[in-house]
């Protein structure tokens, strides 16, 4: 990989610095991974109900002195989540739909090379 490349061959440079040198820069790039299927909404509403707790444990057992920011935070939390969940919504919602599958394809079923599904 062009990158250990790189970082074996640094030499020391007069400017107290190492200077990587530039052999692989023409090679070609990996190709780019497929993007994880994600539930992005859940990811989203736990994190504002986890603020919301936070809000009620605050509120309900109090804050110390000098401590108000707590609460702004917690608020901040909740509105940045809420925020996030419309964000999202309205993102998958735009999206184009997705690749129809091509019957027949088991590309799903041979993530290991030489293995076969049982």
């Amino acid at each position: 990989m062009c990158t250990v490349r790189v970082l074996t061959k640094a030499r020391w440079t007069p400017r107290g610095g190492f200077s990587p040198r530039l052999d692989c820069v023409n090679e070609p790039r990996p190709p780019d991974l497929a993007p994880l299927k994600t539930n992005d909404t859940a990811a989203i509403l736990v994190g504002t109900g986890l603020w919301a707790v936070a809000l009620v444990v605050l509120l309900v057992v109090g804050v110390p002195a000098g401590r108000g920011w707590w609460i702004w935070t917690c608020v901040a939390g909740i509105g940045l989540g809420l925020f996030g969940c419309f964000y999202v919504w309205r993102r998958d919602r735009h999206a184009p739909p997705p690749p129809a599958e091509v019957p027949g394809d088991d590309r799903e079923d041979r993530s290991v090379p030489g293995h076969t599904p049982s």
